[in-house]
């Protein structure tokens, strides 16, 4: 299935956009972080990043249906 990421802060420049389209088949957060990290090495750059389905974060087993919306969210600092 294709699906959309959302991308947000510093994924933005890594993706090269404020989204991508990605094929999955079966996947899981942890296989999209998997692919994701294999098609754009500089996301294993990051301190941590985190997968956000449906507007919650969600754990590596987490399933992704085709009608979730997929966000990536990189670690944020504040002050």
């Amino acid at each position: 299935m294709e699906i959309t990421v959302l991308a947000f802060g510093i994924a933005r420049d890594i993706f090269g956009g404020n989204s991508i389209q990605i094929q999955v088949d079966g996947a899981t957060t942890g296989n999209l972080k998997a692919i994701l990290e294999q098609q754009y090495p500089r996301l294993k750059e990051l301190a941590s990043y985190m997968i956000a389905v449906n507007d919650e974060y969600a754990p590596d087993n987490r399933t992704i249906n085709i009608s979730d919306e997929i966000a990536i969210i990189p670690p944020v600092s504040g002050g």
